[in-house]
Parts: structure tokens; sequence; C-alpha cells
């Protein structure tokens, strides 16, 4: 696929999904929303890729939605019946929200390297990562809330399991904007670094280690780690032990022993490409 919003890489087993709007702040535009669970779900698919990292251009990561996508009577209607109009903004929000919630669902890990201002949207699209790294000039903002709206793609629910209920709380009623440092403080973001180079130069060093891994056990990593979030920890052990019993193959433990014994890397097989059901592809 050709992307306008995006520019898309995949190197040694780590994949690069780039927001490419610099002159536009990044902000979300109808090609965004279009191209960006796409480009995840292919990555995710084709399966030569072991971790994901989600970046941007120019002084800031994303400046959020893009007004204009709003602004188009065309693109959201509320006219005519309430009912149904109430419908189908609903539906609206459930396909939006489903562009973030792919950073999630793919089997891979998804690495956020935030530069400059994340948000509005950037803010729902981090919250869905599984680590976020950022520059010391970053800050992070739950900007809805000046907008006369409530965040409604993925921020107040995935934030209250990321950092403090009452931080998080704060940042939503007031719309204040959150300092690289004081994200790091409180557990939002992993590390904060110098620049924007330095930045992706340490990040893709942890995508490097990651991509060594069985990624296998990644991908039980992941499933596990978002499946305890949302469920108690008896559901969460009687699910470890199902995924455990079904999925736990010795060989890749054993591949780590040998390549431990050479000090070598160890050599894995990928996951099986996604196709559609019975294809011959």
């Amino acid at each position: 696929m050709e992307y306008r919003a995006l520019t898309v890489s995949i190197e040694n087993k780590i994949a690069q999904v780039t927001l490419n709007r610099p002159d536009a702040l990044n902000t979300m535009n109808l090609d965004f929303w279009k191209e960006l669970p796409t480009a995840i779900r292919e990555i995710d698919a084709d399966a030569r890729a072991r971790v994901i990292i989600l970046a941007s251009t120019g002084r800031h990561f994303t400046a959020g939605m893009d007004l204009g996508v709003f602004m188009n009577p065309k693109n959201i209607s509320l006219q005519g019946d309430p009912g149904r109009s109430a419908e189908n903004l609903r539906r609206l929000v459930l396909q939006l929200q489903a562009t973030f919630n792919v950073l999630e669902s793919v089997r891979i890990p998804v690495l956020a390297a935030i530069q400059g201002g994340c948000i509005g949207g950037g803010v729902d699209m981090v919250s869905a990562a599984d680590c976020r790294y950022c520059t010391e000039d970053a800050f992070f903002c739950i900007k809805e809330t000046d907008l006369g709206m409530t965040a409604d793609l993925g921020t107040l629910q995935r934030l209250p399991h990321l950092i403090p209920q009452g931080m998080m709380r704060e940042l939503a009623y007031t719309g204040a904007k959150l300092s690289a440092q004081r994200a790091k403080e409180i557990g939002l973001v992993n590390e904060v670094y110098p620049d924007h180079d330095s930045m992706l130069n340490a990040v893709r060093k942890i995508a490097a280690d990651i991509s060594k891994r069985s990624p296998l056990a990644i991908a039980g990593c992941k499933e596990m780690i978002n499946y305890s979030r949302d469920h108690s920890v008896q559901d969460s052990l009687n699910y470890m032990a199902a995924w455990q019993s079904g999925m736990f193959r010795p060989e890749d433990m054993m591949k780590t022993f040998a390549a431990k014994a050479q000090n070598t890397d160890p050599d894995f097989e990928e996951l099986h490409p996604i196709r559609p059901p019975f294809s011959q592809e």
C-alpha cells in the first residue's frame, strides 16, 4: 500500500511506522485514520517484524485530530432523526477507537517514540502502545476538555492503568500539559532522552533486544499482560495455564540454551503469517 500520512519500513525484524505530515503537526487527517490500522495489521500479518516502533517527524509527535475532519459535514452526519444520528455517531466513535485498539491487538510489541507535543488523539494513541519513550521537550495534553468534549478514543480507559488515578483525573479535568520529566516520574514513559535522534537510537536498541527473543514467547507475554489488566488475578492465572498448555514448546527454550552456551543469538522460527481462512497464498 502507498501511504500519504505515514512512512513504513521493516529492517532486521524491526518495523517502523512514522507519522509523516510535519508541516501539519502530524494531525490525524482522513488518510491517517485509514492508513494507520492498515499498516499495523499488515506488519502483523506479514510476520517479518517482531516489534514495531511508532515514531513521528518534525517538531511535534502529533497535535491530535485534524479538526477539518470534524468540520466537514460529509464526514459526520448529525442531521435528521436524533436517534439515527446518535447511532451513526456511536458507530463512528467505535470505528475510530478501533484504529488505536489495533496497537494492542497485534501479536508484537509497539514502542512509541514521542517528541514535542503529544496532544489529544496522540494521547489516545500512545496509551495503547506497549511502551512509551520521549524527548526532553515532549509534553502530553488531554486536549479534548479544552474543546468542550470528553476524550473518547481510549485515554480515559487506558491511562488509569498507566499512571495514578488522581493524576489522570487532574490531566483530564484541566487539560494541563504534562512535562516529559513528570511523565517519567509517574510512569507514563519509560525514559526521557535529550533529543529526537538519541531517543530513536535508544528505542531501536530496545527493539533489537526484543527482536532477538522468541516471537512466540513475546506474543504470549503481550497476550497475558493485556488479559491480566482487564481480568482478576485468578482468571488471569487460569488463562495463563491454558495458554501455556497449548502454546509452550520446548524447541525455543532449547535454542536459547544452545545459543547462550555458544555466545550467539538464537535463530527462532517466525510466527505464521496471518492469512484469510483457507488461503493458499
